[in-house]
């Protein structure tokens, strides 16, 4: 499991012009399988996402398509982790320490 903490790199208004194709992308990674959450942060200055995927390296791709990524609008800080714990909700995503 990854969270994915976005920061923006430009100004709001540079940002509001790619929120919706950014918005688009998001339902796309939900609609496969890869996002459990998502949100802006308070105040925004970036967001953050809750994501699945196989390895470090799927997820880079995905985060490379972002359109705020391709605008160079935002920066991506990537932290997996070990989701040894969930909510009842979530619990076909625990993990099991090696």
């Amino acid at each position: 499991m990854f969270v994915l903490e976005l920061t923006y790199t430009a100004p709001l208004d540079a940002v509001d012009a790619v929120l919706p194709d950014h918005v688009a992308w998001l339902e796309e990674q939900y609609e496969k399988g890869h996002f459990l959450a998502s949100g802006r942060k308070n105040p925004r200055d970036g967001g953050v996402i809750l994501a699945i995927a196989g390895d470090r390296a799927r997820i880079d791709e995905i985060v490379a398509g972002d359109p705020f990524t391709v605008a160079g609008v935002c920066a991506y800080r990537v932290t997996e982790f070990i989701a040894t714990k969930t909510a009842p909700e979530l619990a076909h995503h625990r993990q099991t320490l090696g």
